[in-house]
């Protein structure tokens, strides 16, 4: 059997590694995605937002649908001066209405122009005298025609886009309710008798940080929540909630360590899972976990609220961006010098710092515990620090939203 440096991403991923180093671990997560992949699902516009066009966008209608006034005014045929025939205002038929040279219709922007329109003429460019307009019209102005800017069928956008808000507008405007995209599947346990989900927390109890986060770094990596679910410490509750849930993806939160409440390696065992990642060398975020079944993929983030959010960019967002082809480039923000004196880990392993880009130099923010966000929400990135030390410069790991 070849050594472990030997192994592909593909080969790595069939075998249970022990503790992995940061950059390694990142490596074997995109691998697995993108071994994986992502089924096509066909989904409502408003469900869209971050995953990749499993298709070519073509345009079901053509843009403009019809010929309509780009401008509030008057439509005109022939030339100058022209005698007000009526009125059209935008969403209202043309019941018939037609221009013969010397007329004009007033006419509200977006409304479709009567045939025969050759132009548009402005409020501000026209003069009304007892029922007759006149004004210098420009030929083909301030008029969009049917078509000029899409054809119907045309492919607008090709498989593999991201959908962006903008895409989600276009893709309205050629007459599309739903879209075939990849986009995985995603849910989150968060576990521990002692979270609470909303309120002041209680003597003993301390108030879910994690369940918040999630969303938008799922979202951020190009997936799709489905749920926040909060368990308890049991091994049961654990077991059945990570069987058939219809997750591509599942998160599990605050049982990934090996305390005596960490079910989830005990519970992966006992489904046969394949572990790919069991622990990282890197603070905050040691006791992660990544393994599969042939249905699901399983993520173990730590109970600490920092930690999670350094393991979710370790493990989850590596693993979404490699199942639907997300560029790597988009996760970081380059390198930079690290301001301050800064050392690497005496015990080894990668140290994640939070960090603010100033005049292209990473100043740390501070408040770097596993257990407080408070630097990840001063933060841009965080600062990627190998175990011998930042040398010249760092890799800033972006942070979502930043």
């Amino acid at each position: 059997m070849p050594e472990k440096e030997d192994l592909t991403v593909a080969e790595e991923c069939g075998r249970h590694q022990g503790e992995t180093s940061w950059s390694r671990a990142r490596e074997l997560a995109r691998g697995l995605g993108e071994t994986r992949g992502c089924p096509v699902a066909d989904l409502p516009l408003a469900e869209t937002l971050g995953g990749r066009l499993a298709e070519d966008l073509k345009a079901l209608v053509g843009l403009p649908a019809f010929d309509a006034s780009a401008m509030d005014g008057y439509a005109v045929a022939g030339p100058s001066p022209w005698r007000r025939a009526g009125t059209q205002l935008a969403g209202t038929p043309l019941a018939g209405l037609s221009l013969t040279a010397g007329e004009a219709v007033e006419i509200a922007t977006g409304a479709r122009v009567p045939k025969g329109t050759e132009s548009v003429l402005p409020y501000e460019h026209a003069e009304v005298v007892d029922g007759w307009v006149s004004g210098e019209a420009q030929p083909g102005r301030h008029v969009r025609w049917s078509g000029e800017e899409t054809a119907p069928g045309e492919t607008v956008l090709e498989a593999g886009t991201e959908v962006t808000p903008a895409v989600l507008g276009l893709s309205a405007s050629l007459g599309h309710d739903a879209l075939p995209v990849r986009l995985p599947a995603v849910e989150v346990l968060v576990t521990g008798d002692e979270i609470t989900a909303e309120g002041l927390p209680g003597e003993g109890t301390v108030r879910d940080a994690i369940g918040p986060l999630m969303p938008g770094v799922v979202s951020w990596a190009g997936g799709r929540l489905l749920r926040t679910r909060h368990l308890g410490d049991g091994h049961d509750d654990l077991h059945e909630a990570l069987i058939g849930g219809g997750a591509d993806v599942v998160v599990a939160c605050g049982s990934s360590s090996k305390g005596p409440a960490d079910h989830l390696r005990a519970v992966l065992n006992g489904l046969g899972a394949n572990v790919v990642v069991d622990g990282v060398a890197c603070r905050p975020g040691h006791p992660q976990l990544l393994a599969h079944t042939e249905e699901t993929v399983f993520v173990g983030l730590p109970g600490n609220p920092n930690a999670a959010l350094v393991a979710s960019l370790t493990l989850l967002v590596p693993l979404l961006a490699g199942m639907v082809g997300r560029d790597e480039a988009t996760l970081g923000l380059g390198r930079a010098p690290l301001a301050g004196e800064v050392r690497g880990r005496s015990g080894g392993g990668t140290r994640l710092m939070a960090v603010r880009v100033v005049d292209g130099r990473a100043e740390p923010v501070g408040h770097d515990r596993p257990g407080s966000l408070r630097g990840a929400a001063l933060a841009q990135a965080y600062a990627v620090v190998p175990p011998e030390g930042p040398g010249a410069d760092v890799e800033l790991l972006r942070l979502p939203g930043a």
